[in-house]
């Protein structure tokens, strides 16, 4: 017993003689009435919460619409107010499902969710307003407005790769070939697709 003591005391003693001798070797002076300063080093990092997998709602007409992947995590991550401004979702072939091109679509009364495929991870953007309206004019190859053409994500704009975000006075979202840009103020919109301005078709 009066062994295992010793030992548990010689090891205490080494252990602080070691600390000290680490200290001296800094080549600092050590104030030996402080007390000892002990720091940790932290490799964890730290991860963000999970998104939900899917997110069920109650649609029009009182039917439950179940979001997935992509979209149903861009909606839990959407503010009250976005959610408010989506309002329910709509159902059938037409508002939700995957577009021939694989971008995935949940449309809403008051916009539109929208992700280029269903893997874990890829970014969910919301169109709504003037420029979801613009974003929706049918448009021909070089992005006029022509009602042969193409609109959505299927259209010259291709699909949203931004949410709307402020551009000075200016409520701006891009696309693939380009951007919609509208001015709260006045209520003009501006569509740019490769680079030129074309008509907004508004």
């Amino acid at each position: 017993m009066r062994a295992t003591a010793y030992r548990h005391k010689a090891v205490v003693g080494l252990a602080a003689a070691a600390l000290i001798t680490a200290s001296c070797s800094t080549g600092e002076n050590v104030d030996a009435s402080a007390p000892p300063q002990v720091g940790l080093v932290s490799t964890t990092v730290e991860e963000a919460p999970d998104q939900p997998t899917e997110v069920k709602l109650i649609g029009e007409r009182d039917v439950e619409v179940t979001l997935t992947g992509p979209i149903a995590a861009k909606y839990a991550s959407a503010t009250e107010e976005q959610k408010q401004a989506l309002g329910k979702p709509l159902t059938g072939d037409r508002n939700a499902g995957a577009r021939e091109r694989g971008v995935l679509f949940q449309q809403f009364q008051g916009g539109v969710i929208t992700a280029v495929n269903g893997e874990a991870g890829t970014p969910g953007y919301i169109t709504w307003g003037k420029i979801r309206e613009a974003w929706n004019v049918e448009r021909d190859a070089d992005g006029v407005p022509d009602d042969l053409g193409d609109n959505g994500s299927m259209g010259p704009l291709g699909a949203p790769t931004s949410d709307e975000h402020a551009v000075g006075d200016l409520l701006v979202q891009n696309f693939d070939h380009g951007q919609v840009a509208f001015d709260p103020k006045t209520g003009h919109v501006a569509v740019t697709v490769n680079g030129k301005v074309v008509p907004s078709g508004l």
